[in-house]
């Protein structure tokens, strides 16, 4: 068996043509539907970035315990255990966050790797005394900042060195995928991982993809939205969108590239192709962009999903419920490599019926869907619940755990899923460096909502229905009694 797997990061589900989507021309994408298993119903598990790759190489959710940190040394990673049995796993990526203290882990899982530079605010040009001024002019004044220590400053440094279509990063990502290919096509049981940062922001695309969706902007470069409530005044926001739709349209191209391949060489006889993403983007509905700041809504949370098994080729429409967890089980699966008794997930080869999932931020609502509604219910004050890290990995995105957090841990008892290891358990206060980023104190919204997804896709009104939510909460109480969440979980929601 030979796989490809493509990881896009923050791609909208519904701006794809397979799901119904036509702002964008999208027809790679399209390409690929017509060959592939199309999944209707697929979900995320833990969010944002990091969590939701811990969950993709685990098969476990992990954000009733975790928010953004390293695999953790009883943790089954997929590419681990391929390479247990002779299967070469190769990450090509270009998503700097494997790089920082809160990823470095999981890149070493693979058998081999290779790192794209220059993506966002990846610190990789050492320009000691930048032209700040000249720099700063050219960008609006939202995505500037005065002080020393900024994410923007590193991005604007980094685009003075990506100059021609070929130094994007994600275009540097699938060229090396193809020479992969070329040189590990004829060999048999690899997983070679494609995985790009776009289009995340910022939403940097070269110009001719920009070209399609131009907007009567005529200001400095705007294609880095605030996480938040949408505050710019409607000429921005349409840049800001327009900025997004080109680089789907890099990302569709790239992808295309990849289907040319596969058609060039006869591919799609040998070789699985899984395409999907780790989330999506709020560009504005209601009324917010981004994400870690709101409710976890449909354009968030419900992602797309694509799989051509050359045993089992062809179109097809999968209804059935499924999640991000799932899909280190399938690559296993793929490989006839049996999933450790830890695992959550299931292969997706498989015809198994789930009567509903639940995904989250860690600190905020636990969410719930049986696919035809939503429940999102958050503790009743975010502000003193009583929540912990369970952690021996005790690092943030960027630092490791301050030594005032460190100070009141205690030893946790092992979880049925830690292999009998016992874990640090850290009180989680609002001095933590990770508390107002990505954490309980960055949430804007903090009500318990239901929503009926048949008669209001958009979510635009919450049901008041008492019954309803008494079930939706039965169904939530048990996934994570099967998660084998902490017992602090279940009373911070009135679960008990």
């Amino acid at each position: 068996m030979k796989t490809v797997f493509v990881l896009f990061d923050s791609l909208n589900r519904h701006m794809l043509g397979a799901y119904g989507g036509n702002r964008i021309p999208t027809p790679n994408f399209d390409r690929l539907a017509a060959k592939s298993a199309v999944y209707d119903k697929h979900y995320v598990g833990s969010l944002p970035c990091m969590p939701a790759r811990r969950d993709l190489l685990t098969g476990r959710l992990t954000f009733l315990h975790r928010s953004w940190g390293p695999l953790e040394p009883f943790d089954n990673a997929f590419p681990e255990l391929l390479k247990s049995k002779g299967v070469h796993s190769h990450l090509i990526t270009d998503h700097y966050h494997y790089w920082e203290d809160g990823g470095a882990t999981y890149h070493n899982r693979y058998n081999t790797f290779d790192f794209v530079r220059g993506q966002e605010s990846d610190p990789w040009k050492a320009m000691v005394q930048p032209h700040w001024e000249r720099l700063r002019e050219k960008y609006h004044h939202a995505q500037t900042a005065t002080g020393p220590i900024s994410k923007y400053n590193p991005y604007m440094i980094n685009r003075e060195f990506i100059k021609n279509e070929e130094d994007f990063p994600s275009v540097q990502c699938f060229a090396k995928g193809l020479e992969f290919l070329d040189l590990n096509r004829q060999a048999d049981d690899w997983l070679l991982q494609i995985e790009t940062f776009d289009p995340h922001e910022p939403f940097f695309a070269p110009e001719r993809f920009k070209e399609p969706f131009k907007t009567s902007w005529n200001g400095p470069i705007r294609d880095w939205p605030r996480y938040g409530r949408v505050e710019e005044l409607p000429e921005e926001a349409d840049e800001l969108r327009a900025n997004y739709y080109a680089i789907v349209s890099l990302c569709d191209f790239l992808l295309g590239q990849l289907l040319d391949y596969f058609d060039e060489h006869d591919l799609w006889k040998d070789t699985a192709l899984v395409v999907t993403t780790d989330h999506g983007f709020l560009l504005g509905e209601h009324d917010f962009w981004a994400k870690n700041r709101m409710n976890m809504y449909e354009e968030i949370v419900h992602i797309p999903l694509f799989i051509h098994d050359p045993r089992s080729p062809g179109q097809k429409r999968i209804s059935r419920l499924t999640q991000s967890i799932d899909v280190g089980p399938t690559f296993l699966d793929l490989y006839g490599v049996k999933a450790p008794p830890e695992t959550e997930g299931r292969s997706l080869l498989l015809d198994q019926n789930r009567e509903a999932l639940i995904f989250g931020y860690f600190g905020g609502a636990v969410n719930v869907t049986d696919g035809r509604h939503t429940y999102h219910r958050f503790p009743t004050d975010l502000e003193t619940q009583e929540i912990y890290q369970y952690t021996l990995m005790p690092t943030h995105i960027t630092q490791p755990f301050t030594p005032e957090e460190l100070r009141a841990s205690t030893l946790a008892q092992p979880f049925g899923w830690t292999k009998n290891v016992p874990l640090l358990k850290v009180p989680v206060t609002n001095r933590s460096p990770m508390y107002a980023n990505y954490g309980p104190g960055a949430l804007l919204e903090k009500e318990t909502r239901l929503y009926d997804l048949l008669n209001d896709p958009g979510q635009n009104t919450s049901v008041q229905d008492a019954e309803l939510e008494a079930t939706m909460s039965e169904l939530m109480k048990r996934l994570m009694i099967e998660n084998e969440a902490p017992p602090e979980a279940f009373v911070r929601l009135g679960l008990g």
